[in-house]
């Protein structure tokens, strides 16, 4: 949430723990940081896993949940989620994982990243 920027993502045919873990990776890499870091997280069972939170302890990162049916701490991803699809996402059509891959390049990369600060 430092700059808003999305520093990290990837994309799957699977939302599971092996998408979660590599995209933390991902991060981490990103920024070179990972010592008093938290990370905050929906209850899904990506983020759940003993595997996603084994990876986040050995990186000495810190895991946050927001109470349930109250989102808060995630509130930033949950409105940047609400524009990906209301902008992009919900008025196309895919035909293949690559086309979709460069949509979300050009909206993240191209368009919200570039109204973020540093």
């Amino acid at each position: 949430m430092f700059s808003r920027k999305v520093i990290a993502y990837r994309v799957s045919r699977r939302i599971d723990r092996y998408l979660a873990i590599d995209t933390l990776h991902d991060a981490v890499n990103s920024r070179k940081v990972s010592k008093g870091l938290i990370f905050h997280t929906d209850r899904g069972a990506q983020f759940t896993c003993a595997d996603f939170r084994l990876t986040a302890d050995a990186l000495n990162i810190t895991q946050s949940f927001s109470a349930k049916a109250h989102p808060y701490d995630n509130a930033v991803m949950e409105c940047f989620f609400k524009y990906l699809k209301k902008e992009e996402t919900d008025r196309r059509h895919y035909k293949t994982l690559d086309e979709l891959k460069l949509s979300l390049f050009e909206y993240i990369v191209g368009y919200y990243n570039s109204y973020c600060n540093p």
